[in-house]
């Protein structure tokens, strides 16, 4: 196959090196003083009142001092390097409704909050619950497992960390776009078969379809976007399910070299998230990954994260085959997991 049959290379700040990003750095905003006593403020007195934070909207949570960062903060997600880290918060490890009153807050000014699994949680937890993946219904975050770089599935996710592991669990982010480009460049005829619908495992949370499978292409390019959806543990837990086309050899190897790709530190970037520190990522143009780690061997000092899935206004369009996964493709109103009869609700520990 010739280059020319596919979507032109990507460019601008959205395909990176991760070398590159290393040395800049530029993608860690610390937060000044006063935008901090802002947000915990209104943490706080939002708490106080008795508010429920699954209920909570961006009007009973002002921010005129740090809306100017969190604004610049959705730009680079969707127009930039597709990742922000802001840091100086503290973590409130040991008050999880403060914690969650104060990241939800600043994702109200950012999107709506998406469902994360079929019980319906637009707040999720990130920790180790002792499971394995051996069981079709355990997702790779609640295990200590490595995730590989993958995508969630929403416009924007975001990561507060409130404790870190004892050794390992470090961030990693790769540009979806720089993949590309460089398939194209060195096998376009396997960049070429992404653009082909696979099956990916819903892992048990059926949706509205009926089907234990979504099909959606890797690499998707509509309306003057090219846009990369993926998790490889679940394309290839989808070869068991009833009625799954089987991967062909040369789907096998053009998956096989996307993963050796994001892999390579030659394209990814990989550092350790701080207590207190936020991370923003733009699915449609980057994969996030954590890196395998060991447990404090002490439940109150487990890892731990909150994280939301945002659905933003003024995000890029995407074609319908999304539908399948995202429930709609109505910008601002899209992604997460809705099954039946499913209540949104923020828990405020992990279940």
């Amino acid at each position: 196959m010739e280059i020319a049959e596919l979507p032109p290379k990507v460019t601008g700040p959205s395909a990176w090196y991760g070398p590159d990003q290393a040395a800049a750095n530029d993608w860690l905003v610390t937060l000044n003083d006063a935008q901090v006593a802002e947000m915990e403020a209104q943490a706080g007195a939002y708490l106080e009142a008795g508010g429920d934070i699954a209920a909570m909207t961006k009007a009973d949570f002002p921010l005129p001092e740090s809306m100017p960062v969190i604004a610049g903060a959705v730009h680079e997600c969707l127009h930039g390097r597709g990742f922000v880290a802001l840091r100086g918060l503290p973590s409130h490890a040991d008050d999880i409704a403060m914690a969650a009153a104060l990241f939800y807050g600043i994702g109200t000014h950012m999107g709506k909050a998406r469902s994360q699994n079929g019980k319906g949680h637009i707040l999720g937890h990130v920790c180790d619950l002792g499971l394995s993946t051996t069981d079709a219904s355990v997702r790779i975050y609640q295990t200590t497992e490595r995730q590989n770089y993958h995508t969630d599935s929403c416009d924007i996710v975001g990561l507060m960390c409130l404790r870190g592991a004892k050794s390992g669990g470090q961030s990693g982010l790769v540009s979806s776009m720089t993949i590309y480009n460089e398939m194209r460049q060195r096998r376009p005829d396997l960049a070429k078969l992404l653009f082909e619908p696979m099956a990916t495992d819903r892992r048990g949370e059926v949706t509205a379809d009926g089907r234990e499978y979504f099909e959606i292409p890797v690499f998707n390019a509509y309306a003057g976007h090219l846009s990369a959806l993926y998790a490889p543990h679940y394309v290839r837990s989808a070869q068991r399910l009833e009625g799954v086309p089987q991967l062909s050899d040369a789907q096998n190897e053009a998956l096989d070299m996307f993963d050796a790709l994001a892999d390579d530190p030659a394209l990814n970037l990989e550092f350790p998230l701080q207590p207190g520190d936020l991370l923003f990522v733009h699915n449609h143009t980057l994969l996030h990954d954590r890196t395998a780690y060991e447990e404090w061997g002490d439940l109150a000092r487990r890892r731990h994260l909150l994280r939301l899935w945002l659905a933003i206004p003024g995000a890029r369009p995407l074609p319908e085959v999304y539908a399948q996964r995202y429930g709609s493709i109505e910008i601002g109103n899209r992604g997460g997991i809705i099954v039946a009869d499913t209540e949104l609700n923020a828990p405020l520990e992990p279940v």
